[in-house]
């Protein structure tokens, strides 16, 4: 395989195709328009073929080499989040209460510009997959993709993938071996007492002193701190709701919803185990009736040593600055369950040190990372595959 740059007339166009991906966000699990714009964008490179429908909306387009020889999968996401954008560039959202504010249009936009390159130069042997993942932001899309009886059809040998991120200065590159983004998943609990008129409050059971123990409690359990800290545990309280917008009832039922985070699986289990504790005591010492429901569940994403060798080969050779500063990062990502495919690695990729965090209602991808992150790529498909 000889390595095959992006043109400047390939980036120039991947710019044009992020920008317009940007203007039609579409949320996790309907991403449906998206990958029909990323299937268009792909047929001018000639794939092999395209396996479309992969875990919902997923779509993986396969670049076959001369000979026989290792699959290589590259993957982005396809999905953007339920955020108003506030941000006034020309290629802001037209969808109300949805944008790509973390990004996703740029990671597209990087893979388009990789199966550009491909389309000039296949492998000399094995096959690159490129493979444009649905519902990143829900937890679910990469446990749908590997699940999809067709995922062993693009089986990988080695998985690699970025994330653009701000805070790291635009253009450097965070990386190291272990731990990359930490274990979280949503907890959703139900209350349920009995309504009373408000001035007979003693004639129902109301869930608000359980209400009122579980909020700090909840948030005791996990104080944050360092997620290099391998007893790294964060619950955060997102929502909390109680009884009906009405002066003349007293609650009879309430609901929390916190997420809860750890660096590794392991310390997860751990922390699930002692929140369900408080939340059965609560409720039993209340005399309230409990619902326990969990959603959004990430494992942790661990990076393989030797898919961190060939990416930073690859950093080096372009000359891109890197350090382990940041990792893991609180955030979590559904990337690692490639890790039990195969060995896999994900880098972060600076967006500036000023710019809006991800999930800001004013964030936008910086489109000069766009020939940056295609290009590592490339040379990462050249090390394996030539």
């Amino acid at each position: 395989m000889t390595t095959a740059f992006p043109t400047a007339q390939d980036i120039a166009a991947m710019q044009a195709f992020r920008r317009d991906l940007h203007r039609r966000p579409e949320l996790s699990g309907e991403e449906a328009l998206t990958a029909a714009a990323v299937s268009a964008m792909l047929a001018p490179t000639r794939p092999d073929r395209v396996i479309e429908g992969l875990g919902g909306h997923g779509l993986a387009a396969i670049y076959e080499g001369a000979a026989p020889g290792p699959t290589v999968l590259l993957r982005a996401e396809l999905d953007a989040l339920p955020i108003e954008e506030v941000g006034t560039p020309d290629w802001r959202s037209e969808t109300r209460g949805k944008g790509h504010l973390c990004g996703h249009d740029g990671h597209m936009a990087i893979l388009g510009a990789v199966a550009a390159a491909l389309g000039r130069a296949r492998p000399a042997r094995g096959r690159a997959i490129l493979l444009f993942q649905p519902a990143e932001e829900t937890g679910a899309g990469a446990k749908a993709v590997i699940e999809d009886p067709r995922f062993e059809e693009i089986r990988p040998d080695l998985a690699l993938s970025l994330h653009n991120f701000p805070g790291l200065p635009l253009g450097a590159v965070a990386l190291a071996p272990g731990p990359m983004a930490c274990a979280s998943r949503g907890m959703r609990l139900r209350l349920s007492g009995r309504t009373a008129h408000a001035s007979q409050p003693e004639t129902g059971v109301s869930p608000g002193p359980a209400l009122a123990r579980l909020i700090p409690g909840l948030t005791a359990l996990g104080a944050g701190g360092d997620p290099a800290d391998p007893g790294f545990s964060l619950v955060t309280v997102t929502h909390a709701r109680m009884g009906e917008p009405a002066f003349g009832v007293a609650p009879g039922a309430a609901e929390i919803w916190a997420t809860l985070r750890t660096q590794r699986d392991a310390a997860m289990d751990a922390l699930v185990k002692a929140a369900e504790a408080l939340a059965r005591q609560a409720a039993e010492d209340a005399g309230l009736a409990l619902s326990i429901t969990w959603h959004d569940v990430f494992l942790h994403c661990e990076n393989a040593p030797e898919a961190v060798d060939i990416l930073s080969r690859a950093l080096a050779a372009e000359n891109v600055p890197v350090s382990p500063a940041g990792l893991p990062m609180r955030a979590s990502e559904d990337f690692g369950r490639f890790g039990a495919v195969a060995p896999a690695a994900m880098f972060l990729l600076g967006a500036g040190e000023d710019a809006p965090a991800l999930h800001n209602p004013d964030y936008d991808f910086p489109d000069a990372l766009i020939p940056t992150g295609a290009r590592v790529f490339l040379r990462c498909l050249h090390e394996r595959l030539s």
